[in-house]
């Protein structure tokens, strides 16, 4: 299994320095499958940034190509070639760990899966992290130790790998360098290439909600629209988080490719006052403290009466221009659909004339 080392170890070569001034990550996935369902390619790969996909391998269309425009916009046809080559390769080769990890694990023929998981963070301090974890059948099999150049295996099968690339003497060392190096160069470039997606700013907006029931008040907060995705939502009494007493959601994306997430917490009726839920962001000059004001029940029936006094102004409206046409007829023409005698075009072709 080296091998798919030495060959992902020339993806994206390039160099700019730099610290950074914001946390950014470069993430690649790659999925290897045995024996793959209708539809389901053999292997596919998607490379990340800052949990946005940007550039995407599948082995049937065997080519790789931009998922985002800002990609695009920087690289030319050579830069694709060339990823894609490493990608061909890179499948061969985990086709033949497939086969050397069933017969390794003395299983019979069917589906099996390899999953590997490498990239790098780069801090706000300037400090950066890096990643290299391999698994097998959804399982973990072995991950890469950056300090002490070693890695760590799952299992008695991946110790076998370990033994390998440990004895090779290489393989850890080269991989260590991809990421601190290529890796972090690489982000520094594509952050600079989609620096106004990446690098904005959008606020979250936040509401609170209450739901009582068996005289315990479910208090829920949820951020919604915000970007970048990372955000802290938590819930105080009395000022003091309370962590152990919070569930969460995971922050999962929005079409717009903002983020949404939400935190809830079981409190008393009668001490909800007490709660806050408080919401850290870049995008927020300082941390914003939510509390839940529950409506008055006025409030539905003032919206009530509003709706009904805009349903009688609608249909008087409708009224009005009904007799205007019934006019017009009177005196022998007619308004000629999408003209601007009074019709609005847009709707021409919905609503024709019978």
């Amino acid at each position: 299994m080296g091998g798919a080392l030495g060959l992902v170890l020339g993806l994206l070569l390039g160099v700019l320095g730099g610290a950074a001034s914001e946390p950014h990550s470069l993430r690649y996935f790659e999925t290897a499958v045995s024996d793959p369902s209708p539809g389901v390619p053999q292997y596919v790969a998607v490379g990340y940034v800052d949990g946005e996909a940007f550039t995407y391998y599948d082995s049937e269309t065997r080519r790789t190509e931009p998922r985002v425009d800002w990609i695009a916009a920087h690289t030319d046809q050579q830069y694709w070639d060339m990823v894609t080559e490493i990608f061909q390769d890179t499948e061969r080769n985990y086709r033949m760990n497939l086969d050397t990890l069933r017969e390794r694990y003395n299983q019979s023929r069917g589906s099996y899966t390899v999953q590997v998981m490498y990239g790098c963070d780069l801090l706000e301090d300037g400090s950066i992290r890096g990643f290299d974890q391999h698994s097998y059948n959804g399982k973990d099999f072995i991950a890469l130790d950056r300090d002490t150049l070693t890695y760590t295996a799952a299992d008695a099968g991946a110790q076998i790998t370990k033994r390998k690339w440990e004895e090779d003497g290489t393989v850890a060392e080269r991989r260590k360098y991809y990421l601190e190096n290529t890796c972090i160069e690489w982000l520094r470039k594509y952050v600079s290439y989609g620096k106004d997606v990446l690098e904005r700013r959008e606020r979250p907006e936040v509401r609170v909600s209450g739901m009582e029931a068996n005289k315990i008040l479910a208090l829920s907060c949820r951020a919604h629209g915000f970007y970048p995705r990372p955000i802290s939502i938590s819930w105080l009494k009395d000022g003091v988080v309370q962590e152990q007493e919070t569930q969460r959601g995971s922050t999962v994306p929005n079409s717009d490719g903002t983020y949404h997430v939400w935190a809830t917490i079981d409190v008393l009726p009668g001490d909800r006052d007490k709660y806050q839920c408080r919401v850290e962001h870049p995008s927020l000059p300082q941390p914003g403290l939510f509390s839940w004001e529950p409506q008055s029940n006025l409030i539905p029936i003032v919206a009530g009466v509003a709706v009904a006094v805009v349903a009688v102004i609608a249909a008087l409206a409708g009224f009005a221009v009904w007799k205007s046409k019934q006019g017009k007829k009177e005196k022998g023409y007619n308004v000629a659909p999408g003209s601007d005698g009074g019709s609005n075009s847009s709707n021409a072709g919905s609503n024709p004339s019978v």
